[in-house]
């Protein structure tokens, strides 16, 4: 399965058709020549293995993000409580 999050163009480069994208924070480069609908900076883009496939509406892309950091969060907060009962399972060391 294939998840594709929303990033936001931040720089187009004309002569390459290549986009800088962020993506959660994480700023990467992402190929123009397969989207079909013109894109500028501030538009969000899905991306397949470094090409940007299709634009989506910004009100998408905001909702679709809120839920992939709650998923995130969520996550992380497992993962933290599963690391503290493991600590409570161990003998202390002296």
């Amino acid at each position: 399965m294939c998840l594709s999050i929303p990033s936001k163009i931040t720089k187009i480069d004309k002569e390459t058709n290549i986009a800088t994208v962020d993506t959660m924070g994480v700023e990467r480069e992402a190929s123009l020549d397969l989207i079909d609908q013109e894109v500028q900076i501030g538009d969000y883009v899905l991306i397949h293995i470094g090409f940007a496939m299709n634009k989506i509406d910004e009100e998408d892309a905001l909702e679709s993000l809120k839920i992939y950091r709650e998923i995130i969060d969520k996550m992380e907060e497992e993962d933290r409580l599963a690391a503290i009962a493991e600590s409570d399972n161990c003998p202390s060391r002296a």
